[in-house]
């Protein structure tokens, strides 16, 4: 019988350590999180990934949640989020082929990933991102404000400038799992510092990078009437870039598919068993 109780490990890197949790057994999937988020809020603590046969490897960005902040000298750009992926793929995977996947900041670090080392993936899973290649000034004014909030008033500064033109539909519901994040995080200093910088860091260059990652792809949208931060036609156009790319997302007025984390998990479990991920798998 599978063992289903999370399994923590602590992946050393120079000045400081990546924490994180291992949970089933099987073909190894590794989910990334979304900025001022934590390990938890992929697949918001579901087991499905573990009952359907994979292990499934998650862990705190740096800054975030139990991980250290970045060590002196280093900071929170994509480059060196990528380089903690490759620390916990060394240490927790090995050098067999594991699926990607991310939420947000997490998705940009997987596909960021992927245009180095697309060999060594069996699939990537694009949930919710954000980021076409170039910063806009009024989203850096939009994130700042958010470090501000935290850097001056803590969780409640945060949630001050948070709580702005939400939908009166979701409002209640967004504020309370964004307040319970925010409280999960020993170092809110760095995650303040992750707002600002975070954001001024491109992933890739282009979105035309996209077209030569040949690797199988789930990309998964959110309606902007629910999650306007993380666009539907941005979305979609990572599906219409990435050449095996299957787009998917919830029925509009329904809540987003990135925050069900039993449907989603059973999402990236379809399809991980679909044919040419199992046959990656397989290599």
């Amino acid at each position: 019988m599978t063992a289903l109780e999370p399994v923590e490990f602590a992946v050393e890197r120079p000045r400081g350590v990546l924490a994180g949790d291992i949970v089933g057994e099987g073909p190894p999937i590794v989910l990334l999180h979304g900025i001022t988020a934590t390990r938890r809020y992929v697949v918001h603590g579901s087991k499905m990934l573990a009952r359907a046969g994979h292990r499934q490897v998650t862990y705190d960005a740096r800054g975030h949640g139990r991980s250290d902040p970045a060590p002196p000298g280093g900071g929170y750009a994509y480059p060196e989020l990528v380089a903690d992926v490759e620390a916990v793929v060394e240490a927790e995977v090995g050098d067999g082929p594991f699926v990607l996947g991310g939420h947000s900041m997490g998705a940009h670090t997987a596909v960021a990933y992927a245009v180095e080392h697309a060999e060594r993936l069996a699939g990537l899973v694009v949930i919710g991102p954000v980021s076409m290649g170039f910063a806009d000034p009024e989203v850096l004014a939009s994130w700042d404000r958010l470090a501000e909030g935290l850097e001056r008033g803590g969780v409640d500064g945060f949630m001050e400038a948070f709580d702005r033109g939400l939908d009166p539909t979701w409002r209640d519901t967004v504020l309370r799992f964004t307040r319970e994040r925010m409280n999960e995080h020993r170092h809110p200093e760095a995650v303040a510092r992750a707002l600002r910088e975070v954001p001024r860091s491109a992933p890739f260059e282009a979105m035309s990078e996209l077209q030569f990652l040949d690797v199988p792809a789930l990309v998964v949208a959110s309606h902007d009437t629910a999650d306007p931060g993380h666009p539907y036609a941005i979305a979609a156009a990572y599906a219409k870039e990435l050449p095996s790319a299957h787009l998917i997302s919830e029925e509009e007025g329904a809540s987003p598919l990135a925050w069900q984390g039993g449907r989603l998990a059973r999402a990236i479990a379809n399809f991980c068993a679909s044919g040419p991920v199992r046959s990656r798998f397989a290599r």
